[in-house]
């Protein structure tokens, strides 16, 4: 009868020394997940307990006999083969005359488990579904953000707008925090809510939809509505696409379409500075050019970082580009990422007209006509007589010191100029000390020039 009740009363009853031998095992009848277990009894308990459940009993059987007590249930997992293992919580109870007998009650934990690892797959599940939720609304926000056309999401029994997308608030002239949840129909001339509704909804259940003309109210813009309706999550909403009406205006736009391909696809590298010279932007022709990975290496740094001779000939065409608003064919070397050089043609066009002026640098790659290009400076035929009228009168040394006066006191002169008197750029730019320039601006007689040392 006792046996009987301790069967009813647990999952599992098993009766064990304090040397953790198994006297007796009792299965409750009502739960025969486990099987019939008559086998267990005689063997060792710790034969049929997993590795990590071992010390939790053997700190339990050490307590008892030490003579104490200890009412707290212990978790223990069962293991009986190589696939079949169970948990089981267990409760010891002292029995026999002298308390060397231990009585473990089980309650078997595998429904509880069971049910926590539905619960952790539901939670991962949700937490799944949440990520793939977040991962369509950005893409959703990237299209609307970056489409040109301005559309806008209308509930069809509010006739309130749900969402819309940057173009469409600026064309119709709201801020998107004071669009959302206003009447569609306010922001258009002469419409009333309730015409304009049934209108609307009429054309976007057609299977012809003719656009709706309208005029938007703040920015008096003429422009026509093309609505489609559908069905979201139970609630029907309207998607109107608003098409500005095509003025005169139209020729503008493929101009700067034109323009934009020209600046993405053309050979010519096109760099856009501010006033220091700080790169703005630059197109793919440039990124070559400078053996840049990425438009991102090379924004924000200063454009004298691509040329050979740095800050001097960057300050040469800021100069002469914001003073004069531009500066043709500067002949210069770029220099690349890695340190490889080509030669370039440069020209400089400062736009001032704009609400934040900027210089625009044309840059063409002049290495390949270096190649065709015969060797050494071609001389004209004046220039060629006037040095053979010398032979006979002046010595070979005298000829040639005078043209190398002359070719010099041009180079000078070029470099003062392209400066703007600036002695020091001009020295860099030539490759002397400034002592050694002062000296030749001395024997020229170029010292009178206004100016100085910027």
């Amino acid at each position: 009868m006792l046996g009987e009740i301790i069967a009813t009363a647990a999952d599992i009853a098993i009766v064990i020394s304090l040397e953790g031998r198994i006297l007796s095992v009792l299965v409750n009848q009502g739960h025969r997940a486990h099987g019939q277990l008559d086998y267990w009894e005689g063997r060792d308990i710790r034969d049929v307990l997993t590795e990590d459940s071992q010390p939790k009993l053997e700190a339990r059987l050490q307590l008892f006999a030490e003579g104490g007590e200890n009412s707290k249930s212990v978790e223990l997992n069962h293991v009986d083969g190589d696939s079949w293992d169970f948990p089981v919580r267990y409760s010891f109870h002292r029995m026999g005359p002298d308390g060397g007998v231990l009585l473990m009650l089980g309650r078997d934990l595998r429904p509880i488990a069971e049910m926590q690892m539905q619960l952790i797959e539901a939670q991962m599940a949700l937490e799944r579904d949440y990520e793939t939720q977040r991962e369509y609304d950005t893409r959703y926000r990237v299209l609307a953000e970056s489409t040109r056309d301005a559309f806008v999401f209308v509930g069809t029994n509010s006739g309130r707008v749900v969402d819309a997308n940057a173009v469409a608030c600026a064309l119709l002239g709201v801020p998107r925090n004071e669009l959302l949840g206003s009447s569609f129909a306010h922001e258009f001339d002469g419409r009333r809510r309730a015409e304009f509704m049934e209108a609307l909804n009429r054309q976007a259940l057609a299977e012809d939809v003719v656009p709706i003309e309208v005029e938007t109210r703040r920015n008096k813009t003429p422009a026509l509505l093309v609505p489609k309706a559908f069905r979201a999550a139970g609630e029907q909403l309207v998607l109107c696409r608003i098409d500005p009406v095509e003025t005169g205006e139209q020729g503008g736009d493929e101009m700067s379409e034109s323009l934009q391909a020209l600046y993405h696809q053309g050979v010519d590298a096109i760099v856009f500075t501010d006033r220091d010279g700080v790169i703005l932007a630059a197109n793919e022709a440039f990124l070559g050019l400078a053996d840049a990975p990425h438009i991102s290496s090379v924004k924000g740094k200063s454009l004298g970082d691509y040329l050979v001779r740095g800050s001097v000939d960057l300050r040469v065409l800021v100069e002469n580009a914001t003073r004069t608003g531009q500066m043709r064919m500067f002949a210069t070397k770029l220099s690349g990422e890695y340190g490889a050089q080509i030669s370039a043609e440069i020209s400089a066009t400062y736009l001032a007209d704009q609400a934040t002026p900027c210089i625009v640098f044309v840059i063409r790659d002049a290495s390949r006509m270096e190649v065709v290009r015969k060797p050494g400076v071609a001389v004209s035929d004046d220039a060629m007589r006037s040095v053979m009228e010398l032979v006979g009168s002046a010595t070979l040394k005298d000829i040639v010191a005078e043209t190398t006066d002359v070719v010099e006191k041009m180079c000078i002169e070029t470099a003062v100029e392209l400066t703007r008197n600036n002695r020091v750029a001009a020295s860099e730019m030539l490759g002397l000390s400034r002592q050694s320039l002062y000296v030749k601006l001395r024997k020229y007689g170029l010292l009178s020039r206004d100016g100085g040392d910027g």
